[in-house]
């Protein structure tokens, strides 16, 4: 059994957030509510895509209980971060490189959740805003990622061209198809896939990777921890913003997209060795002989 603290806390009061999409995640959501509330704790169900209810509940619990994808783990992570609940997830998605508990081996993950044997894994998150041009109230957007943030082309096969600054100086001009800011976290998502490196989860320095660069620096930077970037659009037609695959927002001619990290993290409890990451990313890239 894993190390873990004598001192971690009790775990009681339990949301449970089942993919709606999912046929198997109900079903299976109600059964572990059913176990969770036979040890004598408070399970509370909600369908993962409810975030304005779940928003409601979710300083009242002591740990959220994901069933579904990598995504619907995205969804809990911002959810939670800002009062300190964590998160543990069952694999129900296609890779799940976030996800700990296996679908048709929870019974006795959840016993050690309960028990308190589990250790707490912390990850950066990315604060976003988007800086209108030609808009009186520059910051009306405002975001949080644990995977990335992603300027693009849009739907034009046109390319854009993004100025990009680090801490208020001016580094490079990208044209691409778009940049995208990541964490650690989401080193392993669409960064991976644009030729970006994989870094430890613990991390907390951004990730800057070009998507398809044309004639410009086309090599992806690792940040200092604490850097600020900030991204200005210039097209003639319009971009979008992208923040972890979930939110889409449209961008303009001078528009710029500042990103920086989180004062909120994300909280993931873990049952698993501290070394588990590697094991894990081989397993779903299937890298292994």
């Amino acid at each position: 059994m894993p190390n873990h603290a004598p001192d971690n806390p009790t775990l009681r009061r339990i949301g449970i957030l089942h993919h709606p999409k999912k046929p198997d995640a109900l079903p299976l959501a109600e059964r572990i509510a059913t176990e969770i509330q036979r040890q004598g704790g408070q399970p509370s169900l909600f369908s993962a895509w409810e975030e304005q209810e779940i928003s409601a509940h979710v300083q009242e619990l002591d740990l959220l209980i994901t069933l579904g994808g990598d995504g619907t783990m995205l969804r809990a992570a911002r959810l939670g971060a800002r009062f300190h609940v964590p998160m543990i997830g069952v694999k129900l998605g296609r890779l799940g490189f976030l996800a700990e508990i296996q679908p048709d081996q929870w019974q006795e993950p959840l016993q050690q959740l309960l028990a308190g044997h589990y250790w707490l894994e912390e990850r950066m998150m990315l604060d976003v805003s988007v800086k209108h041009h030609a808009n009186e109230n520059p910051h009306d957007h405002h975001y949080e990622a644990l995977n990335d943030v992603v300027v693009s082309r849009g739907s034009l096969a046109r390319i854009v061209r993004i100025a990009t600054s680090l801490d208020e100086g001016y580094v490079t001009t990208f044209a691409a198809d778009g940049v995208i800011v990541a964490t650690a976290t989401g080193c392993t998502g669409y960064a991976l896939a644009a030729g970006g490196p994989i870094l430890p989860p613990e991390l907390k320095n951004i990730l800057l990777v070009p998507i398809a660069p044309h004639l410009s620096f086309d090599r992806p930077l690792v940040l200092a921890q604490g850097a600020t970037v900030s991204l200005q659009v210039f097209a003639d037609h319009q971009a979008i913003l992208t923040v972890d695959g979930q939110f889409e927002i449209d961008v303009h001619n001078g528009d710029t997209v500042i990103v920086t990290s989180s004062p909120n993290v994300a909280r993931f409890l873990r049952l698993r060795a501290r070394n588990y990451f590697y094991k894990t990313l081989i397993e779903r890239l299937k890298w292994n002989v």
